[in-house]
């Protein structure tokens, strides 16, 4: 009864009251987030920057559109790692192309290039860079791609990896969580020269620790583990995790899946 008579209306498809003997009480749920309006829950971006991508600490992941998504995910999981941070780990750093409303208008592929221009320059040791979009990027249509596959180019071949994971596109993290499998698959192994990489000697013992973020560092509790059962670990996706592990992964015997919802789609691939 308190709400002004246009909230009102949006909310009475959120609220009900559970009837006895009901199985369902009537209330809308499961659609998409309105862009631009902060929700309770995660998005597509949050799945891809905050889960998949953030954790791998020698690249440079960028928060790309208005400054508040990337404040909002910053630093909120435990992603332990083993770096120097500004120097070989950027895990805790926070990178953003701060739209304003300009960029809105007239596009941001210039911006982007300027921000990919100081990265590096200011963190020339850094293995990659990925592109997280959050809402603008897909409602104006910026060509992120284009801008990637130049700088890459201008950068001596560097890993540059756009991802379409605008936070509408999805009704929760987990599409954000495809979204950033996909991107691996289409920017990562796709690009593998397979007589040059990954340039170590595979053995039968080799396996993959997949979808197991080390938050607290309990990926170095299970690599632990089976080190000691003899196998050998080439990658952890993507809790302490490097570019260069994401590369050998396809050289493994084995993915050991932790959390089958964020990652089982590479694992399948």
């Amino acid at each position: 009864k308190v709400y002004p008579e246009k909230t009102a209306k949006r909310r009475a498809k959120h609220l009900n009251v559970h009837q006895s003997g009901k199985s369902d009480c009537g209330v809308k749920s499961n659609i998409k987030s309105i862009p631009g309006v902060m929700t309770i829950r995660g998005c597509a971006y949050a799945g891809s920057k905050g889960v998949v991508w953030g954790p791998i600490k020698d690249m440079v992941h960028i928060s790309h559109g208005p400054v508040g998504c990337g404040q909002y995910s910053w630093g909120s999981r435990r992603n332990y790692y083993v770096g120097t941070t500004g120097i070989d780990s950027f895990v805790t750093l926070q990178f953003t192309s701060d739209f304003q409303e300009k960029d809105i208008v007239f596009g941001g592929d210039k911006k982007l290039v300027k921000v990919l221009d100081e990265i590096q320059e200011l963190f020339p040791l850094n293995h990659g860079i990925t592109i997280q979009s959050e809402c603008p990027i897909g409602l104006i249509g910026d060509d992120i791609e284009a801008v990637s596959r130049s700088k890459s180019k201008e950068y001596g071949g560097k890993t540059i990896v756009p991802v379409r994971c605008e936070g509408f596109r999805g009704v929760s993290q987990s599409l954000g969580h495809h979204i950033a499998n996909d991107a691996v698959r289409d920017w990562i192994f796709d690009k593998l020269d397979p007589d040059g990489k990954p340039k170590f000697e595979p053995t039968p013992y080799d396996v993959a620790i997949i979808g197991d973020y080390n938050i607290g560092g309990d990926a170095w509790s299970s690599r632990i583990l089976l080190e000691e059962m003899g196998l050998r670990v080439i990658a952890q996706w993507s809790g302490d995790g490097s570019l260069a592990e994401l590369e050998a992964t396809p050289k493994a015997k084995l993915n050991i899946l932790h959390c089958y919802r964020s990652m089982n789609y590479i694992s399948r691939h």
